[in-house]
């Protein structure tokens, strides 16, 4: 597929049209590998965050995600590898089941009305050199290019998109993206008309990156975003 950079047309994509924003956004996290920190300082700007971008009246951060392309740092630190893989995390019945999950006292009131999984990414310390995310413009994907994958953990099931090829659709990637620049996307929305509701993604092999390139860290965030 050919990717096209996001980065001069930044400022016309939304995340209800497009199902993603790229966001000049810092943080006063001093260090990603410290999970305090990342509860205590990062929860609270990625709520704050996503608040300001989809217009919900609460967000509620309930699970983040370190990853790496270095192997040696991969098994040191106990973090996931990179997703090479085109997926959506959440489909038409594990985006609500997440809700259940995470508000059960709460999760039928709340399920009567909007509400929308929207996850946050960005590196935590060097640009991206390396296995940059590309996204896909939510316009651009059909119903039938959306294939339910199971995941079976210890406590729960779940389930998400896989995603088939299709060529109208359109690809997007952010070259070089810094700890102060973060990408916005939706992956789930109970609105069912007239909205982005799942947004395409996966890391990538960059061929333009150079061999001396440095492997990509990156966290990423999930929340939901209650209207």
């Amino acid at each position: 597929m050919l990717l096209h950079s996001g980065r001069q047309e930044a400022g016309d994509f939304t995340l209800d049209r497009n199902g993603f924003r790229f966001v000049r956004h810092d943080t006063k996290v001093g260090d990603f590998f410290d999970e305090a920190q990342i509860r205590s300082v990062y929860y609270p700007e990625m709520e704050a965050l996503v608040k300001a971008q989809s217009g919900a009246s609460r967000v509620v951060v309930f699970d983040h995600t370190l990853r790496t392309a270095d192997d040696a740092a991969r098994e040191a630190r106990k973090i996931r590898e990179v997703v090479r893989r085109v997926h959506n995390d959440y489909t038409e019945w594990s985006g609500p089941q997440r809700l259940r999950d995470i508000l059960p006292g709460e999760a039928e009131a709340l399920l009567q009305r909007r509400f929308a999984i929207v996850q946050v990414w960005r590196p935590i310390r060097h640009p991206v050199e390396t296995f940059p995310l590309a996204i896909c413009d939510a316009q651009s994907l059909a119903a039938n290019d959306l294939v339910v994958s199971e995941r079976r953990y210890p406590d729960r099931i779940g389930q998400t998109y896989a995603i088939t090829y299709n060529p109208a659709h359109r690809w997007y990637w952010f070259p070089r993206m810094r700890r102060e620049e973060a990408l916005v996307f939706k992956v789930y929305d109970s609105v069912k008309e007239g909205v982005a509701r799942f947004t395409a993604h996966t890391a990538f092999d960059d061929p333009t990156a150079a061999p001396t390139a440095r492997p990509r860290e990156s966290i990423e965030i999930r929340t939901l975003a209650l209207f």
